[in-house]
């Protein structure tokens, strides 16, 4: 079918694409990895620059920062996902030794969880045993596990959108200690870093179709308290260098 305002064919594949929840997966791995970044490098940056009077020690330790959270956040997230993987493919063997085992069971747990979202009894049969027909499998996978494309891990996709985000995120911070004066460059590296934050709060929320005023003050008061912890203990610790 076509909409009035379009020329282009409207899909159940493209309709159902359009919705926001299909992002998830990789906005979740993005937004974390640049909040990280962003978080991580400049409160990094604010406690060496707290307690050191020339540009190298800050320079040194942000770049090592960069680097070492890039490769962290991105073999993490890998080893995390890859771990939700490992769980969700049992679950999926499982459910083949199952299916085999005792059929006549599997359609009757299905029936019920049919049941349970409202359908009547006959109704629920009947549809367990249709979808049996077609594919019991994937019946089971996605209305007895709760696996689905939206659910279901990737780990390769999770882990280059965490590294590559927290590169992203962290270059910012970078570029603060290199133009900003040393003297006053905890005020820069917090003023920027909140700027960086309230843009990366709106984009994802703009991504995600979520509030963007919600977005922004949760991520500003939680970026504000790593980064003024962390200006306290380069204070209290810190050596002048």
């Amino acid at each position: 079918m076509e909409t009035a305002n379009s020329k282009a064919p409207v899909t159940i594949d493209n309709y159902l694409d359009s919705h926001f929840i299909h992002r998830s997966n990789w906005l979740r791995a993005a937004v974390l990895g640049a909040n990280d970044g962003i978080i991580s490098i400049s409160s990094l940056a604010i406690g060496i620059a707290a307690a050191s009077s020339t540009r190298d020690p800050i320079m040194l330790a942000t770049v090592a920062g960069l680097v070492a959270g890039a490769l962290s956040m991105a073999a993490g997230e890998y080893v995390s996902v890859s771990s939700q993987t490992d769980t969700e493919h049992a679950d999926i063997e499982r459910e083949k030794r199952e299916l085999k085992e005792m059929p006549e069971v599997e359609e009757q747990i299905l029936a019920e969880i049919y049941e349970r979202r409202g359908l009547k009894k006959e109704t629920a049969k009947q549809v367990a045993r249709e979808l049996t027909e077609v594919d019991a499998l994937a019946a089971h996978v996605r209305d007895e596990l709760g696996i689905n494309e939206i659910s279901q891990a990737k780990p390769i996709q999770a882990a280059l959108a965490s590294g590559a985000s927290f590169t992203a995120g962290g270059i910012l911070p970078l570029l603060v200690t290199l133009f900003a004066p040393v003297k006053s460059m905890e005020y820069f590296l917090y003023a920027f870093t909140i700027l960086f934050l309230v843009i990366l709060g709106t984009v994802s929320a703009k991504t995600g179709g979520s509030s963007i005023m919600k977005a922004v003050v949760r991520i500003v008061i939680w970026g504000t308290i790593a980064m003024g912890l962390s200006a306290l203990v380069g204070y209290l610790f810190g050596v002048n260098v």
